[in-house]
């Protein structure tokens, strides 16, 4: 009579809606201030848009900090991964390390640290590429630009898009300071990133 009973419970319990009740998974958008909605309302920046867009099966955790270098980023990360536990993070760091003429290489070695301590944690990584200013110099801004497709092929992650592609050249999509893009280029950011991200979150 015990092992029917006891059998009886372990059906009920398998059969409960919170049983199968697994939870949205998590994606962490982990950028700088391209990506935390500078200038703007937040709920108006891209990765709310993503929220929007991945519905209630995802829940999307914005940890983007304005001013953000690589470095920075490598310090927050392990807290960031402890904390939200991703399956998938977007990585959108660089663009300051690269208008304050900080080394490529060491930039390289930071995202290079991200990607691993991110695959360690069990997460899936994307990348999302920035680009300098013509300005900055040819053999800088090479080495910069290339360093993110270098990054995907050594890792094989997806291609990194570039975040502000189709708006880069347009001053009307920019705030004053001509480097944050506006509210109304949010959804163009979006549709920049949202071919990766729809590979990542399967």
């Amino acid at each position: 009579m015990a092992r029917i009973v006891l059998f009886l419970g372990l059906l009920i319990s398998l059969y409960t809606p919170t049983a199968w009740a697994a939870g949205p998974k998590t994606l962490l958008v982990y950028g700088d201030s391209l990506s935390a909605g500078y200038g703007i309302r937040l709920e108006a920046a891209w990765p709310s848009l993503l929220q929007k867009k991945l519905g209630p099966d995802w829940r999307v955790i914005n940890a983007s900090q304005s001013g953000e270098t690589t470095a920075g980023g490598l310090t927050r990360l392990p807290a960031a991964l402890k904390a939200h536990k991703p399956d998938v993070i977007l990585l959108e760091l660089g663009a300051n390390d690269g208008l304050r003429g900080l080394p490529v290489a060491a930039a390289r070695a930071n995202l290079v640290s991200m990607i691993e301590q991110s695959r360690a944690s069990g997460a899936r990584v994307g990348l999302i590429a920035v680009r300098l200013p013509p300005n900055f110099g040819g053999s800088f801004t090479a080495k910069f630009d290339a360093m993110f497709g270098d990054l995907a092929k050594q890792y094989k992650l997806p291609p990194p898009p570039f975040l502000l592609d189709g708006i880069a050249d347009q001053p009307a999509q920019f705030q004053a300071d001509q480097l944050h893009p506006v509210a109304a280029a949010q959804p163009r950011l979006l549709d920049n990133v949202w071919p990766m991200v729809s590979k990542l979150v399967k």
